[in-house]
């Protein structure tokens, strides 16, 4: 059932913001050197890999891929369009072509890249959207103070672990009305995001989550995968 809502929902975003998302490719060649589209190779279900597609938001350098896959607040590399795409997320918009293909689903866990994803191997397909993607939807912000070197450290110990609890929670008690009620609320931040109040801390979230302890890698493997109980 889900499935076929996916590729529903998908066909038809695709078809109707066919002629934009043409335009705005366009623009983002005109604007800054590079290709049109970002490809990267992201986790999907039960560990598989796949190459996830954005609209080109930052400036093309060397050894992108070697550096930190995080981004925070204020980032030079993000180009002036990609500033607009991002507040507007509007740069995700052909990740609707990996719902097609079923590499994603409209409502999941943000897809990690491989060096994040060493908590557990998703059940479920990740998604373009999702609970914990709204909480954290000002993520670059909190993390607009954390050292470039600290940036994998901070989001290791700080962010992921509450993400993938908050994701968990909702995916184990998704309903068809619930995932709707997401994609409303998503398209309500995208219309209207929120300013960040200063120096927002990451602590109200997590609060609500109990954080897993500091793991080694080889106890990160291990580790069964995270559920939610009533």
């Amino acid at each position: 059932m889900r499935r076929l809502i996916d590729i529903a929902f998908a066909l038809s975003v695709l078809l109707v913001l066919a002629a934009p998302m043409l335009l705005l490719a366009v623009c983002i060649r005109l604007t800054s050197p590079g290709r049109s589209l970002f490809a990267q190779q992201r986790v999907g279900l039960r560990g598989r890999l796949f190459k996830l597609y954005k609209f080109r938001s930052m400036s093309e350098t060397p050894g992108r891929d070697r550096s930190s896959g995080l981004t925070r607040a204020g980032d030079g590399r993000v180009t002036t369009l990609g500033r607009f795409m991002r507040r507007f997320k509007i740069d995700e918009l052909p990740q609707f072509w990996n719902v097609l293909r079923g590499d994603m689903s409209v409502i999941g866990p943000r897809p990690k890249l491989p060096r994040y994803a060493t908590l557990f191997k998703m059940g479920y397909r990740p998604g373009i959207t999702g609970e914990a993607t709204l909480a954290f939807r000002h993520e670059e912000e909190l993390m607009r103070e954390v050292g470039q070197a600290e940036l994998d450290d901070f989001y290791a110990r700080h962010i992921k672990p509450v993400k993938a609890r908050i994701d968990a929670c909702y995916m184990c008690r998704a309903t068809p009305i619930s995932d709707l009620r997401m994609v409303a609320r998503t398209f309500l931040s995208c219309l209207r995001p929120a300013a960040v109040p200063a120096r927002t801390p990451v602590a109200p979230v997590s609060a609500r989550v109990q954080p897993l302890p500091d793991l080694s890698a080889a106890q990160r493997q291990a580790q069964p995968p995270v559920t939610c109980h009533s």
